[in-house]
């Protein structure tokens, strides 16, 4: 049984003087766009919950119903599957750009398609739990269950063993889980805008932080975005700041986007406007998480220390 995560917290991480990435042809800044696939994943009486799906739908502050299916909630979770996640690819396809993806292993079971489609484009599947739920309690024996399931789904539906994770609600065991299954890096990170390294289970293991400021699940917290325009000038403003940084020492960057919200029309036109802004920055590495983990792993390398 892997030890629960030990790991101390780090205060200071890179310092004042944080490593050159040497990002390929020298990039300013790496940036990646994340899509969440949670749509089938969720909770739902219909799949065993005792309540329905209220966190990060369309009516922001939405109770759980007890014991009963919530059809609107469900249809919500539909367009994302049906609908936004097609959009947001088409979007980002037509550009010519690979996103990563944070797959459930449920959700891609019940859209098959979809990771076939992924597994034959540029795009990066990594894991994000077989079910869209907390794990935080849940015993390690089925968090471990769940996580070689998904790996297994990912696999045998897109042809691609995931490289990487991210399951956000975590476990203090999910870190060491991941690390016995054999996943290369890790997301379950907020703190840090460069990739480190930690040991686990006496192994080198490599965290690539997430966000939750760049990320769309804002337009349905408090305070988040009232528009997408905040949306937009906040990533806008986030890419000044890391680009004019990035001239002496880059960074990475990433934005969050959910299929059932960032892929509805109004919201997706945003994503639009925001490439559109990147287009006079020529020295932006748009990179997947998985591009980015095999750049640390090549140059930057474990040195025997945690970061």
């Amino acid at each position: 049984m892997p030890e629960p995560d030990q790991q101390p917290r780090d205060f200071v991480g890179h310092g004042a003087l944080p490593p050159h990435p040497a990002w390929p042809d020298d990039a300013r800044l790496a940036l990646n766009f994340v899509i969440n696939i949670e749509e089938g994943a969720e909770r739902c009486i219909l799949d065993g919950d005792e309540s329905s799906e209220n966190y990060l739908i369309e009516p922001g502050q939405r109770e759980a119903l007890q014991g009963q299916r919530d059809f609107l909630s469900e249809s919500i979770f539909e367009y994302g599957a049906r609908c936004g996640i097609w959009r947001l690819l088409r979007l980002f396809e037509d550009r010519g750009i690979a996103v990563t993806t944070w797959a459930c292993g449920m959700a891609l079971r019940r859209n098959p398609a979809l990771a076939r489609h992924l597994g034959g484009a540029a795009h990066e599947i990594a894991g994000h739990g077989d079910r869209w739920i907390s794990y935080r309690d849940l015993a390690p024996e089925i968090e471990r269950a769940h996580i070689t399931r998904t790996i297994s789904t990912i696999e045998e539906l897109s042809g691609h063993k995931p490289c990487g994770w991210y399951t956000g609600r975590r476990s203090a065991n999910t870190r060491a889980l991941l690390v016995e299954a054999g996943i290369r890096y890790d997301s379950e990170s907020y703190n840090d805008d460069l990739p480190y390294w930690l040991t686990v289970l006496d192994r080198p293991h490599l965290v690539i932080p997430y966000t939750f400021d760049a990320n769309d699940a804002k337009y349905h917290l408090s305070p988040g975005w009232t528009s997408g325009e905040d949306f937009l000038h906040y990533l806008q403003n986030s890419v000044r700041c890391l680009y004019r940084e990035g001239a002496s020492t880059p960074k990475m960057m990433t934005v969050a986007l959910h299929a059932r919200i960032s892929g509805r029309p109004g919201r997706a036109e945003i994503i639009h406007r925001f490439l559109d802004f990147l287009a006079p920055y020529p020295d932006i590495w748009v990179a997947t998480r998985r591009e980015i983990a095999l750049h640390w792993y090549r140059h930057h390398p474990y040195a025997g220390q945690e970061a």
